[in-house]
């Protein structure tokens, strides 16, 4: 099993850049479809952008994990700002956290939509999700009544032992990057979600992009 440390940021790994070929994505879509999860697979991001908004209605109240890859197709934005579905990060990102904490805990616990990415995706149909604060993972894990992921197929991976390798060993630094790049703050793997199974029928659907998409 990986220990999983806070402390050290290593250098990334070019193993965990590359894309899967099309019969791992096949292969991985399958097993994912007999754990419960519904797989829309994307040529490209052009196509996952699209696939995701035929996914969400106009109006939907939706909830965004911090995502580079929603970041890059250009859906957090049309979420955020294009008028026309009710965001929940805007208006949290707006409140008092010290007077308005409760309110804040409670819109993101429970949305109708929860959307973003995953760190690790096996061959088997399990997916890892790492995170600092862990603020997208109760919504992912149960609260949310929709999840929709968007995931490169750089991650895919063999199991969940190689799952934990990618976050810790290649993951991480990125993140570590980025985050100092917008905010000048350092991250951590505080937390990890593993699903492996979802029982609650069409409740999570993943767009899996033949392209490097985020971390």
């Amino acid at each position: 099993m990986v220990t999983l440390s806070r402390n050290i940021t290593p250098t990334p790994i070019e193993e965990f850049a590359r894309l899967a070929n099309d019969e791992t994505v096949e292969r991985t879509s399958k097993a994912l479809e007999a754990n419960g999860i519904q797989v829309l697979i994307a040529e490209n991001g052009a196509e996952a952008k699209r696939l995701f908004f035929e996914l969400v209605p106009d109006g939907a109240e939706v909830f965004l994990g911090a995502s580079v890859t929603l970041e890059k197709l250009g859906i957090k934005d049309e979420i955020d700002q294009s008028g026309r579905f009710d965001a929940l990060r805007p208006k949290m990102f707006a409140m008092n956290r010290e007077t308005q904490g409760r309110e804040i805990r409670k819109l993101g616990g429970a949305p109708d939509y929860a959307a973003g990415s995953v760190h690790a995706v096996t061959e088997d149909g399990h997916v890892l999700i790492a995170s600092n604060t862990g603020s997208q993972l109760g919504p992912y894990a149960s609260g949310a009544g929709k999840v929709i992921w968007v995931v490169g197929s750089q991650k895919i991976v063999k199991d969940l032992n190689e799952g934990l390798r990618r976050i810790q060993e290649h993951v991480l630094s990125l993140e570590q990057e980025h985050m100092q790049e917008l905010y000048k703050a350092s991250t951590a793997v505080n937390k990890v979600l593993i699903v492996n199974r979802e029982f609650r029928p069409n409740r999570i659907t993943m767009i899996i992009v033949k392209e490097e998409l985020g971390f």
